[in-house]
């Protein structure tokens, strides 16, 4: 499905993943030691929820015809009383969508790959590979 590749690049915690002929640079801000050069960890857990619901919520909208316009969506995350992950998406949209439209959306968005999968968690298996 997916593959990509971290590379320390020295200097405190920035590093760069790649994956294909694309790059992003990762980091922990300064006052976790980092240089703040790039996105921390959960930045980019984040940013892959909101990038699967935007183009799954631009796909949907293009394909019922539906004009959204600017779409925007904010996430944030905090944890709970037990301290279980929390993430709360507030999606924005410029087009004139009707009151039913918003709630299709609203379904939809419960459905997204990505949502999904972060809901149901992942076995993450680790292994020792060459130098």
């Amino acid at each position: 499905m997916a593959q990509v590749q971290i590379v320390s690049e020295g200097p405190n915690y920035r590093h760069q993943i790649r994956s294909g002929a694309h790059a992003v640079i990762a980091d922990e801000p300064a006052t976790l030691g980092g240089q703040g050069a790039g996105l921390a960890p959960f930045d980019l857990y984040l940013a892959s929820l909101s990038a699967c619901t935007a183009i799954t919520l631009r796909m949907y909208a293009e394909k019922k015809g539906w004009e959204l316009g600017q779409f925007r969506a904010e996430l944030s995350s905090s944890r709970d009383a037990v301290g279980k992950l929390v993430v709360h998406r507030v999606l924005h949209a410029s087009g004139a969508l009707t009151d039913a439209q918003w709630q299709r959306l609203l379904e939809v968005v419960e459905k997204t790959p990505v949502t999904l999968v972060m809901r149901e968690g992942a076995t993450i298996t680790s292994e020792r590979g060459p130098a």
